[in-house]
């Protein structure tokens, strides 16, 4: 490694010259830590502050920048020098902002903002791009519906060719069956014409898509850029090398054989929302029973939806499918009337104009629950208005609006082929993926404890991440060769394991991106639009693996951990702990990684018991010596240090919109930002602990089934880690209540501050550290 040639460089903007005295803080950089290379300037985010910056790189006299400026978040372009090491240390949002201007502890906590940024410099080495081999930039779609054809389509479209995989023997799915299709184009009034079929003659008529129906896949494995998937085709297998995958599997509706409570099963005249839209397209619409016109039909949504003895969710787009029908029945036979019983209707957006269409028309709608359909087609519903049981009578038809069921297993396999033992007979194939037990194997760190404990077993059950959950009914879709097992983790209601909001399409398996229904209940339009969505992941995936590069949420991030093999003791914790199947063992029960699959989070690092496992801008040590960077006064200063451990994708994020907000917390906290709770490991504690800090909390986002961890339980595991500091502190004869973990979402800037004051005003009652100068 060549030899470090450091540079620090302060800005005076933004109201850090007002708050703190930069000359001072150039001292603390030149004089006291000995930095050769120190300068100011009144805004370095400016082309001449930039320029001041690139021309020490470029005369050779610095070769790592050490901007003490605003937040490491912002800027990120401004400050970048061709690959040359750049360190934030944080003046701004979490000095200037939300510290009292002028203040002995303001210009204390700038000072220790930039010796932690000159340790981290010291410990940190610029990764370089590991890439190994080719990488296939061809794209597997999974799913002929609206969904996989719309990904077919954008893929091709971005210049990617594409095996496109329908397990039945069309193309269309679902779609294809209606008659017509909920308004997509201005201006949203009335039902629109289905244009599948043209979809499907574009995607299978271009020579850049391998269509191949009555196929399914066997098995996956391998990692982004080099997934070799087996695909069996009439009994005979071929083998394809692809560079990402998406998921468009689609859905299912519930099965109304269940809801004998809304008279499914009694009369052939209560029919459910798909049934009915085969009707529509075949022409006027008939009673099953007699053939006679169907002239008064009552729609009951949320039939088995919204209810914890069926399915818990809403489906969404049920009301406004039930009003596309409802119109298509009153507008062929103005003679026909069309009822629709909600509890709540749902019509946002756009759709709301599509409500007024069908109100103007004459389709009445009845606020009100339905108690039950008899075999006579009388409805009885509780009206919300009246406040009274009514009967409604001399119906034709009951529509039941039913549920979706996303397909996020292979509902027509008994048995799955795999190496996990994850076989599962006898399912039923109209079952919901909702079972008893199931939480969706989102992981809290316990079961990848206790599968660390007896090695070779963690994980088999195969639903996710170590967790030892109920298997999945149905067969997997992929059959991932994964240590955790051939499914796509699956939320507790049976979608695919994403955030809505935090990370979208994702899978916990890198390269491996979701779309349409099997994400969650949508309609046509939206399934396009988020195939779109998918597809720019896929291909954002299979580019970076060829760049030796991470993926969300460290895009661009070229490190990757180093396991040092002669002092590792094969616990296996790595290979357990790490969300996203990154890690396996070789031959030798050592662990190898599977670089294109890893995201960057360092849980293996936290997980490693002797600290072997490292990244070159991203170490035990590195952190260690931030930590040590600290001033810590003595107990008579009464000026008690807090370390905050905040996780660099919510909590530090909220920090920093605190001071933007210029909200005010405890001038004695020192924030070290960590990729992910998950990472902290326990030296860093006692390391805090020897320093003489006061008190430790380890800032992180959400944990549990409705979690926000970009790295899916950074949190949980942190928790349970600091479950067993306590015992530790007791033995030391200190108080467990001077560590602590906070959830804090990227949204909680508000309350972020209350915390952290909350937590200082704690450590003040309880007293200094015992060990303080010691």
């Amino acid at each position: 490694m060549e030899e470090r040639k450091p540079g620090v460089y302060l800005c005076r903007g933004c109201g850090i010259d007002e708050a703190v005295s930069v000359d001072d803080l150039e001292q603390v950089a030149g004089t006291e830590l000995k930095v050769p290379t120190c300068r100011q300037h009144d805004c370095l985010c400016s082309d001449e502050g930039v320029e001041t910056i690139a021309r020490d790189i470029a005369e050779g006299t610095v070769n790592q920048a050490i901007i003490g400026a605003c937040s490491g978040r912002v800027m990120t372009d401004r400050f970048q020098f061709n690959g040359t090491s750049v360190i934030r240390a944080n003046l701004r949002e979490q000095v200037a902002w939300s510290q009292p201007a002028g203040d002995e502890n303001t210009q204390m906590l700038a000072a220790d903002n930039l010796r932690m940024g000159i340790a981290q410099a010291a410990k940190t080495v610029t990764p370089e791009a590991s890439a190994e081999g080719e990488t296939s930039s061809t794209i597997l779609v999974c799913g002929g519906g609206i969904t996989g054809l719309s990904a077919a389509r954008e893929a091709v479209r971005a210049g990617h060719a594409v095996v496109l995989v329908e397990r039945s023997d069309t193309l269309g799915g679902w779609a294809a069956q209606w008659s017509k299709r909920m308004p997509f184009r201005p201006p949203y009034r009335d039902p629109q014409d289905n244009d599948v079929a043209a979809l499907i003659a574009e995607v299978s008529g271009n020579a850049s898509v391998t269509v191949m129906p009555d196929t399914v896949v066997t098995r996956t494995e391998g990692s982004p850029g080099r997934f070799s998937v087996t695909l069996s085709q009439g009994g005979a297998e071929k083998i394809e090398t692809v560079g990402a995958i998406v998921v468009a599997t689609g859905w299912r509706p519930y099965d109304a054989s269940r809801l004998g409570h809304l008279g499914y099963g009694t009369s052939p005249d209560v029919v459910t929302g798909v049934e009915l839209e085969g009707m529509l397209g075949a022409g006027p619409v008939q009673r099953k029973s007699d053939g006679k016109a169907a002239k008064t039909v009552a729609f009951i949504q949320c039939a088995g939806s919204r209810d914890p003895d069926h399915l818990p969710y809403c489906s969404s787009i049920c009301c406004a499918v039930s009003i596309k029908q409802a119109l298509q029945i009153v507008e062929a036979d103005p003679e026909a009337s069309a009822f629709i019983i909600f509890d709540e209707l749902r019509t946002p957006g756009t759709a709301e104009e599509f409500y007024r269409q069908a109100q103007e028309a004459g389709v009445i709608f009845m606020k009100g629950k339905v108690k039950g359909v008899d075999a006579d087609l009388k409805v009885v519903y509780d009206d919300e208005l009246l406040g009274d049981d009514i009967p409604l009578e001399g119906l034709d038809m009951v529509v039941l609006a039913t549920g979706m069921v996303p397909n996020s297993t292979n509902p027509e396999a008994a048995a799955a082929e795999s190496g996990a033992d994850q076989l599962v007979d006898d399912i039923d194939p109209e079952a919901p993926i909702a079972i008893a037990g199931y939480k969706g194997g989102n992981g809290d760190g316990a079961a990848a404890e206790d599968a660390a404990q007896t090695p070779g077993d963690g994980g088999e059950d195969g639903n996710g991440d170590g967790d030892a959950e109920p298997a999945l009914p149905g067969g997997p879709i992929l059959n991932l060769q994964y240590r955790q097992g051939p499914h796509i983790p699956i939320l507790a209601d049976g979608f695919a394991d994403s955030h809505y909001i935090c990370f979208p399409y994702e899978t916990r398996r890198t390269g491996i991106y979701t779309c349409g229904p099997v994400r969650r209940p949508m309609d046509m339009a939206e399934s396009a639009e988020d195939a779109a969505g998918a597809v720019l992941k896929a291909i954002q995936a299979l580019r970076n693996a060829g760049m030796g590069a991470s993926v969300h949420p460290r895009v661009g991030d070229l490190s990757l951990p180093k396991i040092g093999l002669d002092i590792c003791t094969k616990c296996r914790r790595c290979t357990v702990e790490c969300p996203f199947g990154a890690i396996d063992e070789d031959e030798n029960d050592y662990p190898i990684l599977n670089p294109s699959r890893c995201r960057r989070c360092g849980t293996c690092m936290g997980a490693c018991p002797v600290r072997t496992i490292n990244f070159d801008n991203y170490n035990v040590q590195m952190v260690s010596d931030m930590i040590g960077a600290v001033e810590v006064p003595d107990e008579f200063s009464e000026k008690p240090r807090i370390l905050i451990l905040a996780c660099e994708n919510d909590a530090y994020p909220a920090l920093d919109m605190a001071g933007i907000n210029r909200h005010q917390y405890s001038p004695f906290v020192r924030v070290v930002p960590v990729r992910c709770l998950g990472s902290v490991t326990m030296l860093w504690i006692s390391t805090a602990l020897e320093k003489g800090f006061d008190g430790i909390m380890l800032m992180g986002c959400k944990s549990g089934d409705d979690y926000q961890c970009h790295f899916i339980k950074g949190s949980g595991i942190a928790k349970e880690r600091m479950e067993k500091v306590g015992e530790t502190l007791k033995s030391l004869m200190l108080e467990e209540e001077r560590v602590a973990v906070e959830e804090i979402s990227i949204a909680d800037s508000g309350h972020v501050p209350n915390v952290i004051n909350s937590f200082a005003d704690r450590i003040v009652e309880i007293g200094f550290n015992p060990f303080k100068g010691f």
